[in-house]
């Protein structure tokens, strides 16, 4: 599975681990949903350091559409209302 985390390149990820991502992603939901931003924040940098430690950076020159586009860590609490909405980022 290929994964962008928006201005840190492309990850290609193991579809193995999409269920943990996927749990991550929708806890981030409940936090967001609920006003909690230290919550957020925590597990915001959680799914993008998740993301870095199992998958392979891809290269810039290889242009792959990417399954999954994941915010950058410094989104802020007011954008996150606007993307981590309903099911969250990662659709099962």
């Amino acid at each position: 599975m290929i994964i962008r985390i928006m201005g840190q390149g492309q990850y290609n990820v193991p579809s193995s681990l999409f269920d943990e991502l996927n749990a991550i992603d929708n806890r981030i939901v409940g936090h967001v949903t609920k006003g909690n931003e230290k919550a957020y924040k925590q597990d915001l940098a959680a799914l993008i350091s998740k993301i870095k430690q199992n998958g392979t950076v891809l290269g810039a020159e290889e242009i792959i559409e990417s399954d999954v586009i994941v915010p950058p860590e410094d989104l802020t609490f007011a954008e996150a209302k606007d993307v981590f909405t309903g099911t969250g980022i990662f659709e099962d």
